[in-house]
């Protein structure tokens, strides 16, 4: 009788929501709120469920109501999935549970990331989402016993890029629900702030992103740190100056003027700790110059500031958390399209380090650029430099979307980078730098250098890493290739389709760890 009278009390609140979501006002909808808990897994227990101690404090409150609808309205919740109940108490109109899989599952080994962490982000995507479709428009949010890890997945999920429709998504706000852990909360709000800083950023138009404009952009982001960070936006006078042949090259074919992105955050307490020196290649939009790429999918070429974006995000993120580190950030800013000024295949250029370049294919634009921002940012002896770029399609081709490529002549940087990844869940994965490669760019017949292979298209995201080795001294360099991150699709779950803003929080997360590490 007691379930029968349960089942009735399920139907029931499902059919008052129906109700509710055709009947309401908007003005009421507008003052909904939502709460989201999480449930674990039972260890050894076929069908078993642990509440989080959130979700079990709300449920005492309700004499046990939530612990009885969770067993009678379906299966047992596996990790990812959720159920939402309505009506269930006065505050929340709306309450998602989600599951969370296994208590304490921690590191894996295998797949390189904290498994937990990664579940956790997940679910409270998944949750928020199905109550943001539901048009409440303030979710309360369990930790689910790691409250920086809910708030990633809150931020994450809830991030959609409508700037530019006229319809748009329920804007959502959220708070911590249940737990004291609110430090470890900001904290993941500000680490997915800033990837999503970086998705804003690849997202929009290019026609609304221009070199110019993404400066100014993070300019803007930055004013609320002025005491502790510095903007130069340079200009063609300046690069003509430095002798950024290389870079100049590429711009040249473009009407926007090119800007050279320099900032300087200054977190260290020491003024003279050496600097973090990060370069992102910044093509706002990326034709493939001459060398014209197919009109198919071209307007994803938007993203190809993707390096500067995360890297200029990472800075914001790093400013806003005041890291007690010394960051000094590059970027290249400029478009590469076709024009009679444009640079033509077989033209030979030369960087800033005395170096000439043969141009045989102007959609190898990304190292040109780089290299004579690398070559400058070594002016400032850097205790390490990472470089990001989406520089080639080979390196989707090897990896996909798993995980950014890393190449590095440094053990010491690969296990900073890679120990933060495992924290964030935001993979790398370190690539060769044999001599093997090297050989093929080298191998030039009118310069020093060819920006493309010997052998075209074999290995091309490791002759392209090569290349740019050309241009490095310093014993501590990583290049990370983000071209098959760029985007995702619904590889990762707490991501909407759309361009991704990786890995700006394993960047974020890398710097935090330099603050423990000499």
């Amino acid at each position: 009788m007691t379930m029968l009278l349960l089942r009735r009390a399920v139907q029931t609140a499902v059919r008052t929501n129906h109700c509710r979501s055709f009947c309401v006002s908007q003005t009421h909808l507008s003052e909904r709120k939502g709460l989201v808990l999480g449930v674990f897994e039972k260890e050894g227990e076929e069908g078993g469920l642990h509440l989080t101690e959130a979700a079990a404090g709300f449920d005492q409150c309700l004499s046990g109501k939530l612990s009885d609808l969770l067993k009678i309205s379906g299966p047992a919740l596996k990790k990812g999935k959720s159920r939402v109940f309505y009506g269930i108490h006065k505050d929340f109109p709306c309450v998602a549970v989600v599951g969370l899989g296994k208590h304490d599952e921690g590191v894996c080994g295998a797949e390189n990331w904290d498994t937990s962490k990664e579940n956790i982000r997940q679910a409270v995507s998944a949750g928020c989402r199905l109550l943001q479709d539901l048009e409440v428009n303030h979710v309360e949010v369990d930790s689910c016993s790691d409250a920086q890890s809910a708030a990633e997945g809150a931020a994450l999920g809830l991030f959609h890029y409508d700037q530019l429709k006229s319809k748009k998504k329920t804007k959502v706000t959220t708070q911590l629900y249940g737990s004291a852990d609110s430090a470890g909360w900001e904290k993941g709000v500000m680490y997915a702030e800033g990837q999503n800083l970086a998705r804003l950023l690849m997202e929009a138009p290019a026609n609304h992103v221009t070199p110019t404009t993404f400066a100014n952009t993070i300019e803007e982001k930055l004013a609320p740190y002025a005491e502790r960070v510095s903007v130069n936006k340079r200009s063609q006078s300046w690069m003509e100056e430095q002798q950024m042949g290389a870079f100049l090259s590429v711009s040249r074919g473009s009407e926007e003027p090119p800007v050279f992105l320099e900032l300087h955050y200054n977190g260290s307490p020491n003024s003279k700790q050496a600097p973090l020196l990060l370069v992102g290649k910044g093509i706002t939009f990326d034709s493939g110059g001459i060398s014209l790429k197919p009109s198919a999918s071209m307007d994803a070429m938007r993203a190809d500031m993707g390096g500067a974006a995360t890297v200029c995000a990472s800075i914001v993120t790093a400013a806003a958390l005041k890291l007690p580190v010394n960051i000094i950030g590059l970027a290249p800013l400029c478009e590469n399209m076709p024009s009679g000024k444009a640079t033509k295949p077989g033209d030979v250029v030369k960087a800033k380090n005395g170096k000439t370049i043969q141009v045989d294919n102007t959609d190898a634009e990304g190292r040109l650029i780089l290299a004579d921002a690398l070559c400058y940012g070594h002016t400032f002896n850097p205790r390490a430099i990472v470089n990001v770029a989406t520089l080639t399609g080979a390196m989707d081709v090897a990896l996909g979307s798993a995980a950014t490529g890393v190449f590095t002549n440094s053990d010491w940087l690969w296990g900073q980078l890679h120990k933060a990844s495992v924290v964030t869940g935001d993979r790398v994965w370190r690539m060769p730098l044999f001599q093997h490669y090297t050989r093929q760019v080298t191998d030039s017949q009118l310069a020093d250098l060819n920006n493309i292979g010997k052998y075209s298209r074999s290995g091309g995201a490791c002759t392209a890493a090569a290349f740019l080795r050309e241009f490095v001294t310093a014993p501590h360099w990583a290049h990370l290739d983000i071209a098959g991150v760029m985007s995702n699709k619904d590889e990762v779950p707490y991501l909407r389709k759309g361009m991704s803003g990786r890995p700006t929080r394993t960047l974020v997360e890398f710097a935090a760890g330099l603050t423990h590490s000499e």
